[in-house]
């Protein structure tokens, strides 16, 4: 892509500690053509990792998808101790340049959504655990499916354990289940989920509004026209 960088403000959407921009505005000729082949997730987290966890962040997820004549490009990042709007908007200005400098997105212009996680983020990785640390959580048990005796074709549905997360590890967490300390491998648990307690001193009721204020506080562009 050829042409200057510049940064433009827009007016902040509400969510978590989301960042929007334009960038990447590709030719004229581009523009005909319409948006084309998307570029794989996959081969965007190539180009991109690098670059986030030299950032001291890890890429959640990469989602692409037309947007009219444009796409977007949705990032999900996180980081031990969450991830702020200046990191946010930080990140997405060097993202930006990495895109560009890479021509991972090719000549058709694109819109770059950059977030972090909301309490609605299923926990699948360890680090995702260690993040909620304290957190009240809820998980299935990974038990292999199965079938009712007698009722031929009714699927079996997996206990769930439900407890606050007191120690997160690399291969098993310890929750407090009703006041016993009961210590799981991952590999026992499915995708976990952070319960909301709104009723907690100090915890949902606090953080939703401080993410509300962070999410009205504004946003930062990215990189426009090219």
């Amino acid at each position: 892509m050829n042409g200057d960088s510049r940064h433009a403000q827009s007016r902040p959407r509400r969510g978590h500690g989301r960042i929007q921009g334009a960038a990447g505005a590709g030719t004229g000729a581009a523009r005909g053509r319409g948006t084309g082949p998307l570029p794989e997730p996959a081969d965007l987290a190539r180009v991109l990792e690098p670059v986030i966890r030299a950032a001291g962040m890890d890429l959640e997820s990469v989602r692409v998808s037309p947007a009219g004549r444009r796409r977007l490009l949705k990032l999900v990042v996180d980081a031990d101790g969450g991830v702020g709007l200046n990191a946010i908007a930080e990140i997405s200005r060097e993202v930006s340049a990495r895109l560009d400098a890479s021509g991972a997105m090719g000549e058709v212009p694109y819109t770059l959504e950059v977030s972090s996680p909301g309490v609605d983020r299923p926990l699948t990785e360890p680090r995702h655990w260690r993040r909620a640390q304290g957190r009240l959580v809820s998980a299935p048990l990974a038990v292999a499916g199965g079938h009712d005796q007698g009722r031929r074709g009714a699927s079996r549905r997996p206990p769930t354990m439900q407890g606050r997360i007191l120690v997160a590890g690399e291969t098993s967490v310890t929750l407090d289940i009703d006041g016993d300390q009961v210590e799981l491998d991952y590999a026992e648990l499915g995708p976990g989920k952070v319960q909301v307690e709104f009723g907690r001193a100090g915890a949902d009721g606090a953080e939703a509004g401080s993410m509300l204020d962070h999410a009205e506080a504004g946003n930062v562009g990215g990189q426009d026209g090219h």
